[in-house]
């Protein structure tokens, strides 16, 4: 899809994305850019991440990570679900 293309008709662009297309944005016949929907966001990685610390943290600071990562539901969707 031309980049002229997009920019005319962005709301239709974002609601097939919405939907599962990917759109490849052109520009003088050159690909440019893609338009493509965003993978779904979940505590998981962050839990990980946290989990994975190697170094001794200060005690206020350990529990503060702990609380954290407490309130992280791995399979939820924070923006979908709020």
């Amino acid at each position: 899809m031309t980049a002229t293309h997009v920019s005319r008709g962005f709301s239709e662009a974002l609601d097939a994305v919405e939907h599962g297309d990917v759109i490849t944005i052109t520009r003088g016949g050159v690909a440019v850019a893609e338009l493509r929907p965003v993978a779904p966001a979940t505590g998981r990685a962050l839990a990980a991440a946290l989990d994975a610390i190697d170094a001794r943290l200060d005690d206020a600071f350990e529990s503060d990570v702990a609380s954290a990562t407490s309130l992280l539901t791995p399979d939820a969707d924070p923006w979908r679900d709020a």
